[in-house]
Parts: structure tokens; C-alpha cells; sequence
């Protein structure tokens, strides 16, 4: 008898490969998929092939990237999104009201990714890419979403980031002052010279969505923090008022 295939492994493999080339702003080669996925080759080899079979994946002169289903599936999701259709009404106007960008993220595993963006009209300005995602250790996004959401899920991204106990408790302080008030404000922690904002979307039961970020050159902020701050919390508000 031919024993069964271990099909949740399997797929876990491949969704790791595809989330590894969703979080690349370019084409990989196998070597780069390998060292960044931790699979042997064989295995790799064998995820990509299910992958560009059912065109979640393309090659090109020996390096891959997503493919045209992914185009199909963000189609889906700009339509389909509850989130993203709540929000945009309300980013626009605040973007309008303070002049500066405005992001909605939201936590997935241990990254924040941006879902929407609309950016100032400023020439200076800030931004974070649509579909861009980075480690939820540091700046406001990142901090607003760990201190919002279930503490066994916080720990677990705590526990991961390696750190010492003396500054694992010093994060997990700073995370709970930050529920505390209901917004995270960060200068320069993950992009340098840049100010950021962030307040919570919550649905109903207080449950955890995402968040609305500010950000803002340090320069032009000035003065300004806590009028902006308070745009960004009132917004935030408002989009979880509209999900309930």
C-alpha cells in the first residue's frame, strides 16, 4: 500500500515559496528561493513546478517570480475586501486633511503588509508600497498591530524576534503603554528621518483588522504631532465604527 501523502506539509511548503517571492521586489533565482525558504533542492524544485503549473509562478531566464494568477487574486481582493472597501473613503479625506500619506496594513505571520496606500501630494513625501511588507518589530504600523492584537499571538511574534529577556520585557512595556492609549507614534525607527502614526481598526468585539498609519518627513511634523495624531485616531475610529 502506497502511504498517504503528507498534503498539509506539502502545501505549507509551497505557500512558503510563494509568500518568499510575494515578499521580493525581484525575480529569484533557485539558489536565492533555497537560502531564503531553507528547502532542499529536490523539495524546492518540486513546490515551484506545482506552482507554475497552476500559475502562481513564472520563470524567466532561470529566475522566478509570481505569475499571472497573482494578478487574478489581487483583482480579487481589491473587489472583495471588506477592509479595504471600509477604509478608502476615509483615507482619502485624511490624506486631504493633513497632506501627508496614509497607509492601511495589517498583520500577517510575523509581517506587517501594506494592503492600501495613498500618498501626499507633496514631492517629499513618504511612502510604503502596496503589497510591501516588513518584519512587525519596529516603527508605529508595526507596534500599533502587536500591541493590539491577542497577547498569546503577540507573544509568539515576541518570542521569535530572539531577544534578550531584558529587552523582551521592554517591548512587551512599551506594547502594553501603546493599547493603553489606543495609538503607536515612532521617529526614525524603520526608515530614518521619517515620523509615523498609527491607530487601530477594530471590528466587532474589539477584534483586530489593522491599523491606519500617518507617516510624515520628520521635518514638516514639527509642531504638528499631536493635530496629526489625532487625525490618524479619528480615522481609524471611523473605519471601525463602518466594519461593526
Amino acid at each position: 500500500m502506497t502511504p498517504p501523502t503528507d498534503t498539509p506539509a506539502h502545501n505549507d511548503r509551497a505557500l512558503q515559496v510563494l509568500s518568499v517571492l510575494a515578499q521580493s521586489k525581484v525575480a529569484m533565482t533557485a539558489a536565492e528561493l533555497g537560502q531564503a525558504t531553507g528547502l532542499v533542492k529536490s523539495t524546492l524544485y518540486r513546490q515551484i513546478a506545482t506552482l507554475r503549473r497552476w500559475g502562481f509562478v513564472m520563470e524567466s531566464d532561470g529566475r522566478y517570480s509570481p505569475g499571472p494568477v497573482s494578478v487574478q487574486l489581487a483583482s480579487g481582493f481589491d473587489g472583495n475586501s471588506d477592509l479595504v472597501m471600509a477604509a478608502r473613503a476615509d483615507m482619502r479625506a485624511l490624506v486631504q486633511q493633513s497632506h501627508e500619506s496614509v497607509a492601511l496594513v495589517t498583520a500577517v505571520n510575523d509581517r506587517v503588509v501594506c494592503l492600501e496606500m495613498i500618498d501626499s501630494e507633496h514631492s517629499l513625501r513618504c511612502s510604503f508600497d502596496r503589497g510591501r511588507s516588513v518584519p512587525a518589530s519596529d516603527g508605529a504600523s508595526a507596534k500599533c498591530l502587536l500591541a493590539h492584537m491577542p497577547l498569546d499571538q503577540r507573544d509568539v511574534l515576541l518570542d521569535g524576534l530572539g531577544e534578550s529577556p531584558e529587552r523582551r520585557a521592554e517591548r512587551a512595556a512599551e506594547l502594553d503603554a501603546i493599547r493603553e492609549a489606543g495609538h503607536a507614534v515612532t521617529q526614525g525607527e524603520v526608515d530614518a528621518g521619517v515620523w509615523g502614526a498609527s491607530a487601530p481598526v477594530l471590528a466587532s468585539g474589539r477584534r483586530l483588522r489593522g491599523a491606519i498609519t500617518l507617516m510624515a518627513p520628520i521635518t514638516r511634523v514639527e509642531g504638528m504631532e499631536a493635530a496629526l495624531l489625532h487625525m490618524t485616531v479619528v480615522t481609524a475610529a471611523r473605519i471601525s465604527r463602518a466594519l461593526q
